[in-house]
């Protein structure tokens, strides 16, 4: 009897955890693609603020700060510098107040 369950446990085991590995490294990819969709949504987003923004030369206190928590968050998800020369520009515009 004990070698019964011996042989069913090395045998289901490893397709067990194989089975693990699967899932999470499907998950892995789920995650990569949705970082990398919300990156991109807040590289849109930012680059329209500071169109407006530099548009219309000036910006708010709230704008400022929303714009500096997105680009925390752009970066945190791996984005590039282009948007630090876009941060750079909003910080040279005056805040309205």
């Amino acid at each position: 009897m004990e070698d019964v369950l011996l042989e069913t446990y090395t045998i289901v085991l490893p397709v067990f955890l194989g089975y693990i590995v699967w899932l999470l490294k499907r998950q892995n990819k789920k995650r990569d693609a949705n970082s990398k969709e919300v990156m991109l949504l807040l590289r849109v987003q930012l680059i329209e603020y500071h169109e407006g923004w530099t548009a219309r030369g000036d910006v708010t206190k709230h704008g400022i700060e929303n714009f500096l928590e997105m680009y925390n968050a752009y970066h945190a998800l791996g984005g590039n510098g282009m948007v630090t020369h876009l941060l750079e520009e909003v910080e040279e515009l005056p805040i309205k107040k």
